[in-house]
């Protein structure tokens, strides 16, 4: 089905096209009066599909990415542009001439394919495996290689934790951050008789956390404690309650908990080693590169396969697999195999629903769309040229995502808090200033 529109923008700035198993081909006249007249059916599905029994997010790295008109990012760069300033780089924090050259000659790593310099997760899996290697070798030579590749996986692990955290969203653009309070704003007003929804993302950023946390939304990310919060599996089966009267003991489900798993780690996971549980989420200016856990690198197994990845991996399975499960995915490009298997087993279950806001022309979306399914929707703009694409996850937000309306009283309590913190950074900076 292809949605044309023409508001208060030309027709091709607003293009959605929807495909929808067999109905892949119909289409919707362009012969209307208002974008939001044109969107309804759509809209309607989508808040259908978010009302079923149980549902799930995926979030991929481009529902961090904000750019401008003139190409300036806002949030956090997706795959290829970040991979492109690491091998960009020359202030010594990126790839030199000397690195390059010796993983080519001594361990026979070429990065000249092109594969390589759009991913970083491809250079990290290529890394991981050659240190694997090296670490059990017996050659002489070896030990002098892995220094050269644990130097390398370090450099890119600062550069993802140096995009993380510094850019316009750090210099105080708030683009990206309201984004994604708009989409847990709206995502609470599930009916309150359903199953909370749960929130996977392949993402390191605290784009999520910060978010919830300024709408004062609690969510359960399987972290537990306060001075140090540490990872425990069990807290994916806790439920946060309130007492309504003490004398019956009487106690109803608090209505806005989100369940939040991050699948390939954070810039705020730290592995301290000692413990029953090591894995500690804390500050990230707090935690060096080499107790960092982020993995770029999504097809090395043995990653996924330790806690807590794989407690993160086994809790996206379980869900996506129950019945009555629908699976909306978001500014993510398929890129990670692992997780596309498990979307694909989840195929196999006839009451699962997968809706996809994706570029229609992506590879995998493509073989997707030859299932004819008509349990798989893809929505999308398929003129890669356009202005305004219709599977960004903003859009989705403001255009598709259906809404009660704000609540008055939490955009006061956000107000108040983004004030403090306001207040807060200037004091900071008048001490600098003494």
């Amino acid at each position: 089905m292809k949605i044309q529109a023409e508001p208060d923008l030309p027709i091709s700035q607003h293009q959605v096209s929807y495909f929808k198993g067999a109905l892949a081909s119909a289409s919707l006249s362009s012969n209307v009066e208002s974008w939001d007249e044109t969107i309804a059916p759509l809209r309607k599905d989508i808040a259908d599909a978010m009302n079923s029994k149980h549902l799930s997010f995926l979030l991929g790295s481009g529902a961090s990415s904000a750019r401008t008109e003139d190409g300036k990012e806002l949030g956090i760069p997706t795959m290829a542009p970040m991979a492109a300033a690491f091998y960009g780089d020359t202030s010594g924090d990126g790839l030199t001439g000397d690195e390059r050259s010796s993983l080519s000659e001594a361990i026979g790593i070429d990065l000249t394919p092109s594969e390589y310099g759009a991913n970083l997760e491809l250079l990290m899996e290529t890394l991981y495996g050659a240190r694997f290697i090296l670490e059990r070798s017996v050659n002489s030579d070896a030990r002098e290689s892995l220094k050269v590749v644990d130097g390398i996986i370090k450099k890119v692990t600062n550069c993802i934790k140096r995009m993380c955290t510094m850019g316009e969203f750090a210099r105080g653009d708030g683009t990206v951050l309201s984004t994604y309070t708009q989409f847990y704003r709206r995502l609470i007003q599930r009916d309150r008789a359903l199953p909370r929804p749960w929130v996977f993302t392949t993402n390191y950023d605290l784009f999520n956390e910060t978010a919830m946390d300024r709408a004062g939304i609690p969510y359960i990310n399987g972290f537990l404690g306060s001075i140090e919060r540490r990872f425990n599996p069990a807290v994916f089966r806790y439920a946060l309650s309130e007492q309504l009267d003490l004398a019956s003991r009487k106690w109803s489900s608090v209505d806005s908990l989100v369940y939040f798993c991050k699948l390939h780690g954070s810039i705020s996971w730290e592995s301290r080693g000692d413990g029953l549980f090591p894995v500690v989420e804390t500050h990230p200016d707090l935690i060096t590169s080499d107790q960092l856990l982020i993995y770029p690198t999504p097809a090395k197994q043995n990653a996924s396969f330790a806690s807590p990845y794989s407690d993160m991996f086994r809790e996206f399975q379980t869900r996506v697999a129950r019945e009555q499960s629908v699976l909306i995915i978001l500014g993510y490009g398929f890129g990670d195999q692992h997780v596309n298997n498990i979307i694909f087993q989840a195929l196999t279950i006839p009451t699962f629903r997968l809706v996809v806001f994706a570029d229609p022309g992506n590879a995998v979306v493509r073989r997707l769309r030859e299932l004819r399914d008509p349990r798989v929707w893809i929505i999308g703009t398929e003129d890669g040229s356009a202005d305004w694409k219709g599977h960004y996850f903003s859009n989705f937000v403001e255009q598709f995502m259906a809404s009660e309306g704000d609540d008055p009283a939490d955009l006061a309590i956000e107000r108040v808090l983004e004030d403090l913190l306001m207040r807060g950074t200037v004091r900071a900076g008048d001490d600098d200033d003494e």
